[in-house]
């Protein structure tokens, strides 16, 4: 039995003034993080299930490029158009599309445009079965790596992101995902930005209309369904910071680029930085049970930075959350716990923890003396 454990935590900052920042969208799901930290400064609804729509091709992009750094794929490869990718992605499909010729081949680097620009339905097929033989084996890929990076509220089952029920997210992996490419993949980030591209004699503008606002923005993607509305995943490094904002759940493409645009405005002006925590500084401990040690320390990835908002007045607070018991091993850079920053009780933003080292097993004096407080606590 795991239950959820929180303790009060304090926030070494040297001048507590907060105040809860008066914003909200129209979204129906938001996220707004923090590139350098992952620390989330604006959550609406951010681990509910959402449909992922287009915006499930950034998993695509991971895992190809992740194929390319591996050196089982090159950029100038080139992948066969077959009838499926033709049919279920091209122009008859009625969705987004490069407009691939049936039985022609295409380099690689023109199918990773064609999906960050125009959203290719079929360029996203052609490259599953060019990796993986089918979609149904690259989407097995796609989520192997999703544990792997840690988006613990998403499933894949294709890689366009066409309406699959099995198929979900979340507004906060979805950041966290936009995360992983700018940081893993910063040679390729340069496509996300390309304003048009041009193919088969047909010209389709970048379907990221901020790109082209002159804000900042570089990326990422947008995905729309009927069922699920409009959304984006977007970054711009404007101001001293980057920040990475996701929108979800909107009527038109015109109130997604407005909210998206709103959103990390917002951010980049209404916030000033604290860094309550240093790299590797401990935050607090959390138990072990059964461990070589009583206690594992908590980090940050890096240092902790937070956003806090300006001019306002004392009503700080924060907890440290983490699922219990903890049981042995615990490696050293496994995530454990989240920091949960508070204002007036409600939540304003949170930064992962991880252990700060490794815990093994203890001898059978400590395994059995802890099983018997977890016996104490009902939690066996």
């Amino acid at each position: 039995m795991r239950v959820l454990f929180a303790i009060a935590a304090f926030l070494a900052l040297a001048s507590q003034v907060l105040a809860q920042a008066e914003f909200d969208t129209k979204a129906k799901f938001a996220v707004l993080m923090d590139y350098e930290s992952g620390t989330v400064i604006y959550q609406k609804d951010a681990d509910s299930a959402l449909e992922p729509a287009s915006m499930a091709k950034l998993m695509t992009l991971a895992v190809v490029f992740n194929e390319i750094r591996a050196g089982r794929v090159s950029l100038d490869d080139e992948f066969f158009v077959s009838e499926h990718a033709w049919r279920t992605g091209g122009a008859s499909s009625g969705g987004s599309t490069m407009f691939a010729d049936l039985n022609s081949q295409i380099r690689v680097e023109d199918l990773i445009r064609s999906v960050i620009i125009q959203s290719g339905n079929d360029a996203a097929i052609i490259l599953a079965e060019g990796i993986a033989g089918s979609e149904g084996t690259f989407a097995v890929m796609m989520n192997e790596l999703a544990q792997q990076i840690g988006l613990e509220g998403s499933y894949f089952t294709n890689p366009t992101g066409l309406p699959d029920p099995d198929m979900y997210s979340s507004a906060r992996d979805l950041a966290a995902l936009g995360r992983y490419l700018i940081e893993q993949f910063p040679e390729y980030y340069h496509y996300f930005s390309e304003p048009e591209m041009e193919w088969n004699g047909i010209n389709q503008a970048n379907r990221n209309s901020l790109v082209e606002m002159g804000i900042g923005v570089d990326g990422l993607k947008t995905g729309h369904t009927e069922a699920a509305g409009y959304g984006s995943v977007t970054s711009t490094d404007q101001g001293d910071r980057r920040l990475i904002a996701v929108v979800h759940g909107l009527t038109s493409m015109r109130e997604r680029t407005e909210e998206a645009r709103k959103l990390l405005t917002w951010g980049a002006r209404a916030f000033e930085r604290f860094t309550p925590y240093a790299e590797g500084q401990v935050v607090a401990h959390a138990n072990v049970y059964g461990g070589a040690s009583a206690t594992v320390p908590l980090v940050g990835d890096g240092e902790i930075a937070l956003y806090l908002p300006r001019g306002s007045r004392q009503c700080l607070s924060a907890t440290i959350n983490y699922s219990a018991p903890i049981m042995p091993p615990v490696t050293q850079g496994d995530r454990i716990a989240e920091l949960r920053v508070y204002c007036n009780d409600q939540l304003v933003q949170s930064a992962p923890l991880y252990a700060g080292e490794t815990v093994t097993q203890g001898d059978l004096v400590r395994r059995a003396t802890d099983a018997l407080k977890q016996l104490a606590l009902g939690w066996l």
